[in-house]
């Protein structure tokens, strides 16, 4: 049999082979690989082979290739991380033998596992518990893969009492193999991979036990879910946790608080109120949505926050989506606040005749909609029930795609990098469940890819993530800790212009349907908010500030000079405060640092007698003197360039 490494090494053996033999006879095999890909499919290195294979070794950095490392590729962490989920089973069990297993996958930053115990996991438990933890990665237990015909399987959990992997294993398919793990005196139900031994997982942590239902279902039965990370080495463990310590500190939810952008009230849970440095903020991010738009062509329309239900029935929310949206009746007719803007554009393009000479279609939108979300999922302004959706709709031939799904893309890019994020793009494709003709879908994925290549922008593949309609590229942004948001999309909707009947004159005078786009560049509004806030720990950009000067007069006896430089600065353009309070300077100092305010304008008897103020910057550095026109000269161009 052939096989094929990523790393563009191929070898012929004799079959059956383990992936590891495989590898060693290719001279491939070393201490970092702890896992591997083969035809697509994550597999131990114990797994076996018996046909021609494509192979990619995995390590905790991601797969190994021609050109080094494919960090995007998470196989081989996953990995890492679901074994030590099964050293956390170990623990639990050792410890507390009458506690019941459900399960415990591996997550972006680490892994979790679900409990039922009839008693509360305290800090105390879990100390314990994570201590054990690592007396088994010290014993380095051997890990094992075996499976068990159906009826075997039952039997070997109902011995050891584990009622959730009894439910677990009637859902695996017929013909499908059960596979379990063993550990030393452990043995867990479970697909896999993990790695050779226990021993390999040299530095974890246990982080938080929270509540969490069985299948997410408050109608089930409430388990302690402990929340854990691992890591190869103590020094990136070290350097994970104090990621966790910044990130704690960038809350986006306190820093709201402290520096008066927005609250949350348990009288509309899920329904932020803006503050006015807030509000500052909001439409100055607004502003900056609008002047980019219109630069790269697009028009702006508002649609009614409330459709009637046929509207809803067309476009199919109201039959697949009813159990998320806020309804009423009106005059006897349902109606549903919108969840999201899409079935109003559609309106606005019917509105009249459309001609190919009128593709491209651009229409942005910045609407308020509302959806309803379960109180548990509710998290600041990350998770809300209604939200302003920075939405646009391009309605354009099919000829068209590939110009337009570059423009989107510049688009982004420009957005992006303003605000100093950087993005991997994933490209979606066809589900099992999709609508329309397959050559369609051919057709627009292929252009997806195209588009993005010729940008010189590289992506990964979800296979089988579309929508139901059509392909999709998410953007994941990287922030200043390194975490990923999703937050923007570019959605080809192949679907819902047929639903509405979208139609278009071309140039052979017929009538033709077009093909659309949906897209979000910052998601949304409020969410946007909530991620910069965190990126820029709250200390944002001159050009976003809410208060980009405060005057600080050094007494009293400054209080005119310090109202006229206030007063100057506001008619030239800066949000300024004067803050002429009662207090020593050193206080007010600190806190226009704890609001974090760009610029500290210190005011006292040389300023006035020159004219000028004592500039003092956020990060306490000292910009000295300037004339009043000059600090606003300098703090007009920050704010026009967008200086970071």
């Amino acid at each position: 049999m052939k096989i094929k490494f990523l790393q563009g090494v191929s070898v012929e053996l004799s079959a059956p082979t383990t992936v590891y033999d495989a590898a060693k006879n290719a001279g491939l095999i070393s201490r970092e690989v702890i896992a591997a890909r083969v035809n697509g499919e994550t597999v131990d290195l114990t797994h076996t082979l018996e046909n021609d294979a494509d192979i990619a070794l995995l390590t905790f950095d991601g797969a190994l290739t021609e050109n080094g490392i494919d960090t995007n590729d998470d196989g081989g962490r996953r990995a890492f991380r679901h074994t030590a989920s099964h050293i956390l089973a170990q623990a639990v069990k050792r410890l507390y033998p009458e506690t019941k297993l459900t399960i415990g996958p591996a997550i972006d930053d680490g892994f979790y596992y679900d409990f039922d115990s009839d008693t509360p996991f305290t800090t105390e438990m879990t100390e314990k518990i994570e201590s054990e933890m690592k007396k088994i990665v010290k014993e380095n237990l051997k890990i094992e893969r075996f499976t068990l015909p159906r009826d075997e399987a039952v039997r070997f959990m109902e011995e050891k009492g584990e009622d959730y992997k009894v439910a677990l294993i009637a859902r695996v398919p017929e013909g499908e193999e059960i596979s379990f793990y063993r550990q030393g005196e452990f043995v867990d139900l479970c697909a896999g991979p993990h790695l050779f031994s226990t021993g390999a997982v040299k530095a974890l942590k246990l982080l938080q036990c929270t509540g969490a239902y069985w299948e997410g279902d408050s109608k089930n039965k409430m388990l302690q879910r402990v929340y854990g990370t691992a890591y190869p080495d103590k020094a990136s463990l070290s350097a994970h946790l104090e990621r966790i310590e910044e990130a704690k500190k960038r809350d986006h939810r306190k820093l709201g608080r402290d520096l008066g952008l927005f609250m949350l009230t348990d009288e509309g849970p899920g329904f932020p109120f803006f503050l006015p440095k807030g509000m500052v903020l909001r439409n100055t991010l607004i502003d900056y949505w609008r002047e980019v738009h219109k630069r790269y062509g697009y028009v702006e329309i508002s649609t009614p926050m409330m459709l009637n239900r046929s509207l809803w029935e067309r476009s199919g929310h109201w039959a697949h989506y009813k159990e998320n949206m806020y309804t009423t009746v009106i005059d006897g007719t349902d109606f549903a606040i919108k969840p999201m803007n899409c079935p109003g554009g559609m309106l606005v393009y019917k509105s009249e005749m459309r001609s190919y000479r009128d593709l491209p279609l651009r229409m942005g939108e910045l609407g308020l909609v509302h959806r309803h979300e379960l109180s548990g999922t509710l998290h600041g302004l990350f998770r809300v029930r209604c939200f302003t959706q920075d939405d646009a709709h391009i309605f354009m031939t099919w000829e068209q795609m590939k110009d337009e799904i570059k423009n989107v893309v510049k688009l982004f890019d420009e957005v992006y990098s303003t605000f100093g994020l950087t993005y991997q793009i994933e490209v979606s494709t066809m589900p099992e469940d999709h609508m329309g003709d397959e050559k369609d879908w051919d057709f627009a994925e292929a252009t997806l890819k195209e588009a993005i290549g010729e940008l010189g922008k590289s992506y990964t593949v979800n296979e089988g993530d579309g929508a139901f309609y059509g392909p999709k590229l998410d953007f994941h942004l990287s922030d200043s800790l390194g975490r990923t948001w999703q937050c923007g999309t570019i959605q080809l909707d192949m679907q819902l212009p047929e639903r509405f009947e979208l139609e278009y004159t071309g140039a052979d005078n017929e009538k033709h349907r077009p093909v659309m786009i949906h897209r979000v560049v910052l998601g949304s509004i409020e969410r946007f908010i909530g991620v910069i806030t965190e990126h820029f720990a709250g200390a944002f950009p001159v050009w976003l500030s809410p208060v980009q000067a405060v005057v600080l007069p050094v007494s009293p006896l400054f209080e005119d000079y310090a109202k006229k430089v206030t007063k100057q600065l506001d008619e030239a353009g800066i949000r300024v405060s004067l803050d002429n309070r009662n207090e020593k300077l050193g206080y007010r100092v600190r806190e226009a640092q704890l609001q974090k305010i760009p610029y500290m304008l210190t005011v006292g008897a040389r300023e006035e007698e020159e004219g000028s103020v004592a500039v003092r910057e956020r990060g306490g550095a000292d910009g000295g003197a300037m004339s009043v026109e000059d600090f606003a000269n300098k703090v007009l161009f920050e704010t026009a360039t967008r200086k970071l």
